[in-house]
């Protein structure tokens, strides 16, 4: 054979190999471009046909796995048909179907998927961990977390930074921040990744003066931070409400070391709110290229923090898209001013958009018929927690639980109570309370006895409760001795509150004379609602001097309170000095002194009616004045004879 026949036949030989390995390799490339899994069973389809699926690397079934477990779209049960096919796969096989199981929130597949591969004898390298351990919930954490440390030291992983940053976090998210902090120390040469995760699970813990005191000392390393930081510390600031600490971590972006983005903004905004500079907060708002619903909530959240619950529902309005954290934010704003009207509405409104709420928005919808009195709404608010499986949680129950008490079923209140696995001081606490507002005082008692058998400590709450209880059972004396047992058993300081309680305790008991002296010997300051308590007492057991004394200490503090000539009225009726009387009366003349109306609500067909005296608003209105002279004829009739000697005071 001649040389130049020969080398046409090895050109011919190298281009026919070259042509087959492009066409093996071509498959491959194309994966990268794959829009759903519908292209890429359809590439795989093709690849099984021309018999690439079956070359000695595997290459093509690694990157089906590669694809499905890395993709937002992929599919981990086509991922695991594809794995099983493998006969021996590689430690890299492994660890991509881990770290998928890890983003799909399967951490138990994951764990399993471990175990299979420790069957096998195929080690895990330092990959593996990181991998399998930042897709753990709190409750996997718990379980298994001790268990992956001790194969991270059984292997040798102890000195490898990703491995120890893993472990941060794993223990993080199952709330043993000791153990995370044990982990962070024992590195010697930590990366920022590790700093981030550490001051991420102080903040997963509300422990935020600990995050921020960690990025100090990440300052004082030289380390310099990432927007991951940022964003974790600015949210501890807005937290512990440290302008100034928010301050210096914006001098970051200021000074160009962390490239501003849309979450930092966010971070920013939220921050400036919650330390009450909405001016601020406004201005980065409207300086952002670029906005989502996260940063229109936070300028509603902040407006509605800051009780401009109107401008708040403003910017509301205009927000593109809104969420079910958006609408809840709104609700808990009309909640916070108590304008609990507009909560339903909103709340119907949000359910024409078909947003579906959660469980926060229900507690503001149940607080909202909880001081409404809407009992029937407040019934179909439960049913429909049932009905949609939104998570009835304790936080759920405990509002359910003020609910009822507040519209008075006492009955229910106290079965969903019972029916209660998980009860916290909150649960006890409206249980405590709601018995003794609708004059259960004993059964109140009684519940405060169980709850201290539980080892649940009360708080201040609870101890109004405890006190009302005394107060409306006449129970002075063990009033007294839970007043006194507050401090010196359970290291709670009384508030004014609790001194209301006490001078109402002894004021309904006729002990005005000790109420006062309980006035007088306050280690702060009284306000106009515990020298009101005393003057109703007054009132109620016809003692017109120290009546004077106490209405004018009230006028000292609030000269335009027409509740005080009001009461102080009655006070002179009820003792019969005429004179004092028209002399206080002229005073609210001269002055043009008005009582506010008060108001008062009724519940129809889940709707809220609200009215005051005389009022003629309702459409329905001669219908309802005609129906309760109506009534009144009957009440007459029956021999029914109202006490009206205070009425056309007030």
């Amino acid at each position: 054979m001649s040389l130049s026949l020969a080398s046409k036949r090895l050109c011919s030989s190298l281009t026919s190999m070259k042509m087959v390995s492009l066409a093996a390799w071509a498959p491959f490339t194309l994966f990268e471009n794959c829009k759903s899994m519908d292209q890429l069973k359809q590439m795989h389809a093709q690849i099984i046909e021309t018999g690439f699926a079956s070359d000695p690397a595997a290459l093509s079934l690694s990157r089906i796995i590669v694809f499905c477990c890395a993709h937002e779209f992929g599919d981990m049960k086509y991922a695991r048909q594809v794995f099983d096919r493998i006969p021996e796969p590689s430690v890299f096989i492994w660890n991509t179907m881990i770290k998928g199981y890890s983003r799909t929130q399967c951490a138990h597949y994951g764990i399993s998927m471990y175990a299979s591969m420790q069957r096998v004898g195929v080690k895990p390298d330092c990959y593996t961990f990181p991998f399998l351990l930042r897709g753990f919930t709190c409750d996997v954490a718990f379980e298994w977390g001790r268990g992956f440390h001790a194969h991270v030291l059984k292997y040798g992983f102890e000195s490898n930074v990703s491995v120890h940053n893993a472990l941060v976090h794993m223990y993080s998210v199952c709330g043993q921040v000791d153990m995370a902090r044990g982990v962070f120390d024992m590195v010697s040469e930590k990366d920022v990744a590790t700093w981030n995760a550490m001051i991420s699970g102080y903040n997963k813990i509300k422990k935020f003066d600990e995050s921020w005191k960690l990025f100090c000392e990440m300052e004082k390393k030289g380390v310099l931070p990432t927007s991951v930081t940022l964003v974790s510390v600015l949210s501890a600031c807005s937290k512990l409400k440290d302008l100034d600490a928010g301050k210096q971590v914006q001098n970051y972006l200021k000074a160009c070391v962390v490239k501003p983005n849309l979450v930092l903004d966010n971070a920013l905004i939220d921050m400036y709110a919650a330390c009450g500079e909405m001016d601020v907060a406004l201005e980065i708002f409207e300086d952002m290229k670029r906005r989502d619903v996260i940063s229109w909530t936070t300028i509603v959240k902040g407006f509605c923090g800051s009780g401009q619950v109107d401008l708040a529902r403003n910017y509301f309005d205009q927000m593109p898209d809104r969420d079910y954290i958006s609408w809840t934010a709104m609700i808990d704003g009309y909640v916070r001013v108590n304008r609990f009207k507009e909560v339903l509405e909103l709340f119907r409104e949000m359910q024409t958009w078909n947003v579906r709420p959660d469980e926060y928005t229900m507690v503001s919808i149940l607080t909202a018929c909880a001081h409404l009195g809407a009992l029937e709404l407040g019934e179909w608010i439960k049913t429909y927690i049932d009905e949609s499986k939104i998570k009835n949680d304790t936080f759920v129950r405990n509002a359910l639980i003020d609910m009822y008490f507040k519209c008075g079923n006492v009955e229910k209140a106290a079965r969903v109570f019972n029916a209660m696995l998980r009860r916290d001081k909150f649960t006890w606490t409206a249980m405590i309370v709601g018995l003794a507002i609708n004059g259960h005082g004993k059964e109140a008692l009684d519940m405060f006895s169980q709850m201290l058998k539980s080892a649940v400590a009360p708080d201040k709450i609870t101890y109004l409760g405890v006190l009302c209880a005394c107060t409306h059972s006449g129970m002075v004396d063990e009033g007294t001795n839970f007043f006194s047992s507050m401090s010196t058993q359970h290291g709670i300081e009384p508030t004014v509150a609790h001194y209301g309680c006490m001078v109402d305790l002894l004021g309904r008991a006729g002990r005005l004379k000790e109420a006062y002296e309980v006035i007088q010997n306050m280690p702060i300051e009284p306000n106009s609602v515990v020298w009101g308590t005393l003057l109703g007492a007054c009132r109620m057991h016809k003692d017109a001097e120290l009546g004077e004394v106490v209405a004018k200490q009230i006028l000292d503090l609030e000269p335009e309170n027409s509740a005080v000539y009001v009461l102080l009225c009655n006070v002179y009726a009820a003792c019969n000095k005429w004179e004092s009387f028209r002399e206080v009366r002229q005073t609210i003349m001269d002055k043009g002194i008005k009582k506010t109306p008060g108001c008062s609500l009724i519940e129809v067909n889940g709707d809220v009616h609200e009215f005051v005296a005389s009022d003629a608003s309702h459409p329905e209105s001669e219908k309802i004045y005609s129906k309760l002279d109506e009534m009144i004829k009957e009440l007459k009739s029956a021999g029914y004879s109202p006490d009206t000697s205070e009425v056309w005071i007030d």
